[in-house]
């Protein structure tokens, strides 16, 4: 799916309705729906 350990994960956006999310890991866009997106365990970084 391309959320490995050490992936950067950037949030692009989100659909109208709030689900699903869209993501940008390694180049690639992955969506997530709300209850997917729960389940990934993330360390976030002050921009």
């Amino acid at each position: 799916m391309g959320l490995t350990t050490g992936a950067e994960a950037t949030r692009v956006r989100r659909a109208p309705m709030n689900d699903p999310l869209e993501f940008q890991v390694r180049g690639y866009h992955i969506t997530l729906r709300d209850s997917e997106a729960a389940t990934v365990l993330l360390d976030c970084k002050e921009v």
